[in-house]
């Protein structure tokens, strides 16, 4: 297994962001397979798709950023879609606004860290900044449905932690294992 490198979220670092996965990266479908986020305990099959949309007159790349869920005793799938747009001299960080009746919703995520695991999937971590409606808290993304080896999640949890900053290391602490079938 190669060495997972995370950085800490911008509110907690003055360093430049280190963590900006490439366009090929990070478009497609992600499966959320942990995670703090109190809406995600009674649900299943939590997944995100981001495809890239036309950059705008100012050479903007922004995401289509569709999030699909389903509750644990039920086959019906839901769904949330927005637009994520780059945050501004933020590498690795977006600001996400909801879509239709959604557009008065906003949240703020960063990448903290992404890479390969040794079984041909992908794996990236994410900080969301505390809302209106959702406390922050991370995520951890695998392209596999399957997930991630537990020592992976383990090896991505560890280095949250050796980050030093108490509220990363509080939010380890809670995360929860979303339930993929």
């Amino acid at each position: 297994m190669s060495s997972i490198f995370v950085r800490p979220p911008d509110f907690n670092s003055s360093e430049e962001a280190t963590c900006v996965p490439p366009s090929d990266f990070i478009v497609g479908t992600w499966h959320v397979t942990h995670s703090t986020l109190p809406l995600w305990k009674d649900k299943r099959n939590v997944n995100i798709t981001y495809e890239l949309l036309p950059a705008d007159t100012a050479g903007v790349q922004k995401l289509d950023d569709l999030v699909q869920y389903q509750a644990l005793d039920s086959e019906i799938i839901k769904s949330v879609h927005g637009v994520d747009t780059p945050t501004p001299d933020k590498p690795g960080a977006w600001d996400w606004r909801g879509k239709g009746w959604l557009m008065i919703a906003s949240s703020h995520w960063e990448c903290l860290g992404f890479g390969p695991t040794d079984d041909d999937n992908q794996w990236i971590v994410t900080y969301f900044a505390k809302t209106i409606f959702t406390p922050a808290g991370i995520d951890i993304y695998s392209k596999n449905k399957k997930g991630l080896p537990q020592t992976t999640v383990d090896q991505i949890l560890n280095a949250l932690k050796e980050l030093g900053v108490k509220d990363m290391t509080d939010l380890v602490n809670i995360v929860f294992q979303i339930p993929q079938n």
